[in-house]
This record gives C-alpha cells, structure tokens and sequence, in this order.
C-alpha cells in the first residue's frame, strides 16, 4: 500500500496573479502596459445603430421589465414572426423590437406618449 501524504505535497506552486485570475475569473493584467489613448468619456460619444440601412443616433432609453400573459395564438405568431423575419435579416426582428413598434402608434393616439 503506498504511503499516505497530505493533499498540500502535491501542489505545485502557482503564481499569485494567475491564481486570482482563475479563482475570480478575471484576466491576468499584461506585464507590459498597452499604449494608453484619450477616449472622451462614455456620455460624451455620440452612439449610432444600423437598422434597415439607415443611420441614426441612438437615444439612451432606459427599459424595465415586464410580464405579461398573450393569448397562446399571439405569443406563437409573435414568435414565428421574429424568427422569420431574423432569417430574413428584416427589422425589427425581436420579440422586444417588434412589441415596442407595435405599442408605439397606441400609446400616442391615446395621448400616453408625447
């Protein structure tokens, strides 16, 4: 039978920063520091999305959760009409997009929306 030795024996000895990036899973900082560049700050860039071929700038709207409960003829069109239209490469294509375009035009006719 072999002789029975404590765990602590078989441990190789690692580099500290190597092991805090395993534990926490972070990246291990460069040795040798990266060209440093001047970025304006986050609020300060203008941000810009593509859709449907035209550029426009993106407002920050902040977005909250919901649920809500659709009829099951509904929820499997609303479905079934996302996926096509992402393999169709069509906007809006997301459940999200596609409800917000939809809510939009009620919302306003209704005056809860200036």
């Amino acid at each position: 039978m072999a002789e029975r030795r404590p765990l602590t024996e078989g441990l190789k000895p690692v580099e500290r920063a190597a092991e805090e990036a395993f534990v926490f899973s972070t990246k291990p900082k460069p040795q040798v520091p990266a060209p440093t560049q001047v970025t304006p700050a986050p609020e300060a860039r203008a941000v810009s999305e593509q859709r449907g071929g035209e550029e426009r700038a993106a407002t920050t709207i902040g977005r909250s959760p919901l649920t809500v409960r659709l009829r099951a003829d509904y929820a499997d069109s609303l479905k079934r009409a996302s996926l096509e239209r992402q393999l169709k490469k069509l906007t809006p294509n997301t459940l999200q997009d596609i409800l917000e375009e939809a809510l939009e035009p009620w919302l306003r006719s209704n005056g809860y929306l200036n």
